[in-house]
């Protein structure tokens, strides 16, 4: 039984560095040796275009070099449960995370590497009451805030990145460079980021993001159009970028669509309604009336003007062929039985297929053949295509957090509206347990665009959200309104508790107006804290104090449940994966049976006399026992209970089985029950 330590490499985020020196060894084994990567190698393999010059194409910056390191070093962290905090425990696959992003990102390496469909962030914009996003939870990354002059020599930020402190750029890079290059590795190879900004720091985004993901992957920039500006000034900044990113262009769809739309929806039910009860001229006219005093609700879909038997349609859809040459033929209008009009590059159907449209009502001719024909196009048909402008009132983000926070103040502020994201979304998150990522949470907008969406078209998406627990002060009046909400609630005054107020708001509203959907509106909440298992650090002036206490690697204010979902962590598992717990070993009387079930699958069971607890995650992928104290007699009831459970679970692939180390008697104990384990088949057992 191998003991996992704070040392292993089981018990820490993913080493970056050796991975990527390990797929340099299996390309080029001659390129590594025991002193490291071999430049000169390097460059006869891939003749001699590897260049260490400064004058190259590219963005640097004082402290790129040491962002990049960042990234790869290790986290020995954890995220710890907080099951009184969170919507649906057992049941929701969402996350909502609290602890900065850049370790929790490290974190999540293992388990979520290649999983993320969607990543959209909207990282601060470096304005002037901006301030840096804070790196303190580890001692090299506040080293590493000092050096780069973001905190003071106590680890603490030291305000807004202010053009005069000559790192107004630097500052800012410094914070997005590392984590970019780690949410790289939690996209799907069809995944795709999307990245809110400004003038302010968009060309330097765009090119570190060229950088980091390739420029072939840049899949272009949308213009939000998002207000008017009508102060006196030289150009009116009325709108706002947002930067589009794939992991692999070649792995995505040709054409993105989106087949949702809340004006859509309307549009349909309105003449679905209308054709039910009128009909001709008379439906006609009932639509127009209802389109004249709905006009300004209807965008983007207000070129739906007409209706028919068939419900609401368009005739703004040419027939034109775009770009290139297209077919040559006349068209006869049904009235002067002349030709009609061509259009310049001719039409874009075959000759054939138009006829089966005019056949089928779906071609519109105009007064005379003057007029270019055009195609009826029904709302039912309508797919929404990205564009890359996009005009949508920013203000709408307050509305949408006023609904959210009814009869309260403004906690939050300039929050992106939930339409922008279900925009975005629509076109990406198309399957059951598609995942987005949002690192810079905020007010959680990202999550309720979820929810929404998965009440109209009833996919079961899947969101993470990460937010770092930022304080707010009653002294600032920006913060005041949010300050005194927490203390409303009874909670610390921290961002992290208006974002978790406003998901249990929002999922209880929705159910509320949909009380017959049964999709997830819960979301589990962790937050990062130091590892669970202790490294030992010897005092030599209490030698034999701290010797006793290192006995057991687990730190004693922890919980069961705090180190069961490290495991799932450092093992890679999901942490939504569906948990099981079961009481076993009770007596030699049971030889080997499963034991007692615990109700609710993921809530843990008090421990019965002469019982062990027994977790299996992931149909048995993982299983742990954790009992502080397993003695000689119970190891072998305890060792067959397991087998015959995870026989019975069956799960594909080796599974590992994990127990406290310092729970058994003696070394002979360990090595019974470690032998009973491995002669049904379980052979990777550790302990802690």
């Amino acid at each position: 039984m191998k003991p996992l330590t704070a040392n292993d490499p089981e018990t820490k985020s993913p080493d970056l560095t050796a991975e990527n020196i390990a797929k340099l060894k299996a390309l080029f084994p001659e390129l590594v040796t025991e002193d490291g990567v071999n430049v000169d190698v390097l460059k006869q393999l891939v003749g001699q275009t590897v260049t260490d010059t400064e004058e190259k194409y590219g963005l640097n910056w004082h402290g790129k070099r040491q962002a990049r390191q960042l990234a790869l070093t290790p986290s020995t962290g954890t995220l710890r449960p907080c099951p009184a905090d969170s919507v649906d425990w057992d049941t929701t696959r969402n996350l909502m995370i609290e602890g900065d992003n850049l370790e929790v990102l490290k974190l999540l390496q293992k388990s979520y590497a290649g999983k993320v469909k969607l990543i959209y962030i909207d990282p601060p914009y470096n304005k002037d009451a901006d301030v840096i996003y804070p790196d303190d939870f580890v001692d090299n990354i506040r080293n590493y805030q000092m050096l780069t002059g973001q905190a003071g020599s106590d680890g603490r930020k030291l305000g807004s990145a202010t053009e005069s402190s000559g790192r107004h750029h630097t500052n800012w890079l410094n914070l997005i460079y590392p984590r970019l290059r780690l949410a790289r590795d939690v996209l799907r190879d069809d995944g795709v980021l999307f990245i809110s900004i400004d003038e302010q720091e968009y060309s330097h985004l765009r090119t570190i993001c060229c950088e980091i993901f390739g420029e072939e992957n840049q899949m272009g920039t949308i213009v939000w159009k998002n207000a008017t500006d009508n102060n006196p000034t030289n150009i009116a900044t009325e709108h706002e970028y947002i930067l589009v990113v794939a992991k692999g262009r070649d792995a995505l769809e040709n054409e993105w669509k989106s087949s949702v739309s809340d004006v859509k929806e309307v549009l349909v039910r309105i003449g679905k309604e209308l054709a039910g009860h009128f009909s001709g001229d008379a439906l006609a006219g009932a639509y127009d009336l209802w389109f004249k005093a709905h006009k300004a609700e209807l965008w983007p879909l207000d070129r739906y003007k007409y209706i028919d038997s068939g419900g609401v349609y368009t005739g703004s859809q040419s027939v034109h062929n775009p770009g290139k040459e297209g077919y040559r033929y006349d068209v006869i209008h049904p009235v002067t039985k002349k030709p009609c009009k061509q259009p310049l590059m001719g039409y874009r159907f075959p000759k054939d297929t138009m006829d089966g449209l005019i056949s089928e009502g779906r071609i519109l001719f105009g007064e005379d053949e003057e007029k270019i024909i055009e195609l009826k196009v029904y709302a039912f048909e309508y797919e929404e295509k990205l564009g890359s402008v996009l005009e949508l009132d920013g203000r709408l983000g307050s509305y949408d957090l006023k609904d959210d926070f009814e009869g309260e103040e403004k906690v939050f502020n300039n929050p992106k509206p939930v339409r922008l994201l279900t925009t975005f979304f629509s076109f990406i998150l198309k399957q059951d347990g598609d995942l987005a990522l949002d690192f810079f949470a905020g007010s959680g907008t990202a999550a309720k665009a979820i929810f929404r969406l998965n009440v109209k078209d009833q996919i079961r998406r899947r969101f993470c959200l990460v937010q770092l627990q930022e304080p707010l002060k009653l002294e600032d009046k920006e913060q005041r309104a949010a300050a005194r909400f927490c203390d409303k609630l009874g909670k610390p005054r921290v961002i992290t508790e208006l974002t978790k107020e406003r998901l249990r708001r929002a999922g209880k509203k929705i159910r509320e107006e949909y009380p017959m959907f049964a999709g997830d509106l819960g979301f589990r909440v962790f937050k990062l804290a130091t590892s669970n298992i202790q490294a030992w650090e010897p005092d030599r002036e209490r030698l034999a104090e701290t010797l006793e206490a290192s006995v057991d690697h687990l730190k004693t204010d922890r919980t069961e449940q705090d180190i069961l979902f490290e495991l799932l962590l450092k093992l890679g598992l999901d942490l939504t994966v569906p948990i099981e717990t079961r009481i076993m070993g009770q007596g030699e009387g049971e030889k080997g049976g499963q034991g007692d079930k615990a109700k609710g699958g993921n809530s843990p069971l008090p421990p019965a006399p002469g019982g062990h607890l027994v977790h299996s995650i992931g149909a048995g992928t993982l299983m742990v026992c954790l009992s502080k104290s397993i003695a000689a007699a119970e190891v072998e009831p305890l060792a067959l209970g397991m087998a015959a459970w995870h026989k019975a679970l069956a799960p594909a692939g080796e599974s590992t089985v994990v127990f406290r180390d310092s729970a058994f008697a003696d070394d002979v104990a360990k090595t019974n029950l470690t032998a009973i384990l491995e002669q049904h088949g379980l052979t990777n057992v550790r302990s802690l």
